[in-house]
Parts: structure tokens; C-alpha cells; sequence
């Protein structure tokens, strides 16, 4: 991608378009973008593995608008930017047929449709007085919350350790995300970013990357005495550092949130950021809008949007910023060594969330929906979707038979 990132430079689209050679690209309509786009974030039910999947399929094997090498490329670029790696390769690919404009246009159509999906829900879910079927729902999903976290942990463990540089770093790496995440979840942004560092100082002899990335630990620091200016700065605060700092695959944002809205803020019960959670999974669309439910629940409507626009923000900046220089970025030893530390730890910290998230249990019943969820997804591989559709199920049934969920 880089030659061919050189070659585009003269082109007289290139202050716009993408950095490869624009020849090898077809010219794609706007509304092409916009509806195709959009049909992937109406119908991309199962998080970034389906979204992939789709794009996959649209861009290099039915359309081939991309070939597979460059495609791939991608995935491996998107997987080392923080932030929700297939949002940022839709909006890559969107970027690549037609531009900044077809980025913005496509990475909104991708977005948006599951946006509105999970708002409409927020408000059915976070009502004052919600009917009995709907605390049901929300309690028996919100059981399964737990073993969701562990399936997402355990799914991503196996490719980390494969590419461990140190075992004794990789595991210390894992470990102390997991427990900062069940214990001091407020730090865990200063823990993920001081892995990274470390393992960055380590594999760099002279530390100038390290000198690089420092900064970035004083900003969690500096904005947690900043956002003190109302609901709304807390909102984006919140949403910022999901969009920032959300390393190793999009559920590490719970560990991210779940603090700041159940303890910090008293946004939310942990019942209802459990259910959050499930929101977020059952959606169509990125799973980080679970943040737009966070939100919603801290300033209605607009914290919602406000969120959501603030936590993909980052995405749209890196892709714009960094489209052309792809290629090298998925070279740079340097962003190599901050993830090789930053994602155990973030690994961990999916872990760890799992034990703060069944803390959040308050009915007898629900740990048995638990231990089913976590059968059903570690033992019998079933979806994710799925099993916390049918906790939901059992959640309605008991709380219609019993007249109350506290049976």
C-alpha cells in the first residue's frame, strides 16, 4: 500500500481520495455507498466477526471493489488502532472507493441504523416504571451479561498468546488488567496505557517511541479534573476514553464504563448497565453503541448521541488522518509494542468485568441463568445473540409467572 500510496500522490484526487492507485479502484456512486453501508449496519447482527464477514463479501468477492491483500492489510491495520476495528475498516473501505466524503457517508450509514435501534430500546429499558415483561427481559439477559464478558475474554486469549513476546510481561500484562478491572475499574485507562508503555520501553533500546506515547498517561489524569462542567462533559468524557482507549476487541468498554456510570456517576443501577450490555450485543451494528444507552441514561436523548458521537469520533479521525499510511502503520514496530503490551491487559480486563458484572446479580434465579449462559456459549458454542435472547425468554417467563422479578 505504500507504493502504491506514492504513485497516488500526484493524482489530482489524492488531496481527497484514498492513497492507492486510483485506477485500480472504480468509480462507486455515493448512494451506492450510502445504501450498502447502510443495508451491513441494519442487518450486522453478532458484532465485528459478522461485520467483517459482510464487508468481506461486499467489497472484494461480490463487488470487487478491493482485492483480498488489501483487505486484509486493513484488518490488520484496524486491529492495531484503539478504538471498534470494524467500524474502522467500514469506514476504511467506504474511504478507499470514494474518498473523505465517502468515509464520513458510509461509516454514518454503517453506525446510525443500529444507533437508533438501541436508543429506541434505552427508552423502553430505562423508564421509571417499566412493564413486568420488560424487567423480565432485562433481568434475564442481564444475568448472561457475565458469561458474555467471559466468552469475549476467552475467545481472544488463545491469538494474544500466540504472538507473547515475553510470557512472565504476557501474564503479568493479564493480570493486572483483570484486576484492575474488578477492583479499581476507575484506573483501569492508567493500568491499559502503563502496560503498554512498559512493553514499548522494553522493546524499544533507545525509548524514543516510548518518549512518543508517554503523554498519553497524563491525559486520563488531567481530564478526570476537567470533566467536572456538567452532565453532558461527563458523557463525552465517559465516551472518549471508549473511543480511545478501547484495545483487544470492542467489550473491553464495559470494564472502561461500568465504573464511571454505576459508581461514579450513579447514571445507572448495575441491573440496568447489565442491561446495557445486552443491548449493545443484541443490536445490529458496532457493539461499542452500547455507550449510547450510558448516555441516554445520564442525560436522555441527546447524552445518547452525544456519546455515540464522541466515542466514534476517534475512528473517523484515524482512518481520515492515517488512511494513507496504512501500509506503515501495520510495520511500525513502535504500535506493535504498545499493543503486545496493552492487549493482555485489555484481555484481562474483560475478565475481570465478568466478576463486577455478577455482582450486579440480585435474584437467586439469575445465577442460574448464568451458569446455562456460560454452558451454552463455552461448552456448546452457541451465539451470543441467541443466548441472550433465550435468557431473555427465561427472564419473561418467570416474571410473568411469579407477578415480580424476585420470585
Amino acid at each position: 500500500m505504500a507504493d502504491a500510496g506514492d504513485d497516488a500522490a500526484a493524482a489530482p484526487q489524492a488531496a481527497e481520495g484514498p492513497p492507492a492507485a486510483a485506477s485500480s479502484v472504480p468509480s462507486v456512486p455515493l448512494g451506492t455507498v450510502l445504501r450498502e453501508w447502510g443495508r451491513i449496519g441494519c442487518i450486522g447482527f453478532g458484532g465485528p466477526p459478522t461485520h467483517i464477514k459482510l464487508l468481506r463479501e461486499l467489497c472484494v468477492e461480490r463487488k470487487g471493489w478491493l482485492d483480498g491483500r488489501e483487505f486484509e492489510d486493513a484488518i490488520a491495520v484496524c486491529n492495531l488502532l484503539p478504538g471498534p476495528a470494524s467500524t474502522q475498516l467500514a469506514i476504511f473501505c467506504a474511504w478507499r472507493l470514494r474518498g473523505r466524503v465517502g468515509a464520513l457517508a458510509g461509516g454514518a450509514a454503517f453506525i446510525i441504523p443500529g444507533l437508533i435501534v438501541i436508543l429506541a430500546l434505552s427508552v423502553l429499558f430505562l423508564e421509571k416504571s417499566p412493564p413486568l415483561w420488560v424487567l423480565g427481559a432485562g433481568a434475564g439477559a442481564g444475568a448472561a451479561v457475565p458469561a458474555v464478558a467471559v466468552n469475549a475474554g476467552t475467545s481472544l486469549l488463545g491469538a494474544s498468546w500466540q504472538r507473547r513476546r515475553n510470557t512472565i510481561r504476557w501474564i503479568a500484562y493479564l493480570v493486572a488488567g483483570a484486576a484492575a478491572a474488578a477492583t479499581i475499574g476507575v484506573w483501569l485507562v492508567l493500568v491499559l496505557l502503563g502496560c503498554g508503555l512498559f512493553e514499548l520501553t522494553v522493546n524499544t533500546a533507545a525509548g524514543r517511541g516510548a518518549q512518543h506515547l508517554r503523554g498519553l498517561v497524563g491525559v486520563p489524569v488531567a481530564a478526570t479534573g476537567v470533566v467536572t462542567g456538567g452532565v453532558l462533559a461527563s458523557v463525552a468524557w465517559v465516551a472518549i476514553k471508549v473511543g480511545l482507549l478501547s484495545y483487544g476487541g470492542g467489550f473491553v468498554i464495559i470494564p472502561l464504563m461500568q465504573p464511571d456510570a454505576v459508581s461514579h456517576y450513579h447514571w445507572m443501577t448495575g441491573a440496568q448497565f447489565l442491561n446495557a450490555v445486552a443491548l449493545g450485543q443484541i443490536t445490529p451494528g458496532p457493539v461499542v453503541q452500547t455507550v449510547a444507552v450510558v448516555g441516554y441514561a445520564a442525560a436522555g436523548l441527546l447524552g445518547g448521541i452525544l456519546a455515540s458521537v464522541v466515542a466514534f469520533t476517534p475512528s473517523f479521525v484515524f482512518v481520515l488522518a492515517g488512511g494513507p499510511r496504512f501500509g506503515r502503520i501495520r510495520e511500525d514496530h513502535r504500535a506493535r509494542s504498545f499493543l503486545d503490551g496493552a492487549c493482555p491487559a485489555a484481555i484481562g480486563a474483560i475478565l475481570g468485568s465478568a466478576v463486577s458484572l455478577a455482582r450486579a446479580l440480585t435474584h437467586p434465579w439469575q445465577y442460574a441463568v448464568l451458569a446455562a449462559a456460560l454452558i451454552a456459549l463455552l461448552a456448546l458454542r452457541r451465539g451470543v445473540v441467541l443466548t441472550l435472547l433465550a435468557a431473555a425468554a427465561v427472564g419473561v417467563i418467570i416474571a410473568l409467572a411469579a407477578g415480580t422479578v424476585s420470585p
